[in-house]
């Protein structure tokens, strides 16, 4: 029980840390709203459903991305726009990060869930229908920018974070896409094995 206290903790630190003078705070509150909710979630159906020790740090780890995202935007996380002038990229790309994440993280609890609630078996369609999922929040999720830019104007440029690039929300959409393949490819064996010793 004491490894769920330590992870609730860092969660909770890295809000709060986050929270401190954001770029500003509409858009604090879009970027860490899923990860907000996604706690809440966690800990209304941890006493029915307990994920491996693996997803839970993967979400931490998704949380904190969103709180870096959130503090700074998107498209003004310092150590990115290091790598932007030492490299000499036109943009901050910290939001290809996030996109990766949105992939690679919800992977982890899609292909947990299908498989510890029997709902496809290991194998093909198991992955297929893994990265299907993902595909399909990252979709809903450009809906939502989408929707918050229409809904709040001018506003909503540090949350679309699109920093000029026509093909921005494609890209996005990728990224998250990429993101679900390599946790297929890279911690599927490890996250069975979590499994089959919960």
């Amino acid at each position: 029980m004491k490894k769920y206290y330590v992870l609730i903790t860092l969660f909770i630190l890295g809000l709060i840390v986050s929270a401190i003078q954001p770029h500003d705070y509409f858009t604090w509150i879009l970027e860490v709203a899923p990860a907000i909710i996604g706690f809440l979630t966690l800990a209304l159906t941890f006493r029915k459903f307990r994920f491996t020790d693996l997803v839970y740090i993967l979400i931490l780890i998704h949380c904190y991305i969103l709180f870096i995202g959130g503090h700074y935007t998107y498209a003004e996380v310092p150590l990115f726009d290091w790598i932007k002038e030492a490299f000499h990229q036109s943009r901050n790309n910290y939001d290809k990060v996030g996109h990766f994440a949105q992939g690679f993280i919800p992977a982890s609890i899609t292909r947990e869930l299908l498989i510890r609630k029997k709902v496809v078996r290991p194998g093909g369609w198991l992955a297929f229908l893994t990265v299907c999922v993902c595909v399909t929040i990252s979709v809903l999720y450009e809906f939502l920018e989408w929707l918050v830019a229409e809904l709040s104007g001018e506003s909503a440029e540090s949350f679309l974070g699109t920093q000029g690039y026509v093909w921005d929300t494609q890209s996005d959409m990728l990224y998250a896409t990429i993101g679900a393949i390599c946790f297929i490819l890279f911690l599927s064996k490890i996250q069975d094995k979590q499994i089959q010793s919960n």
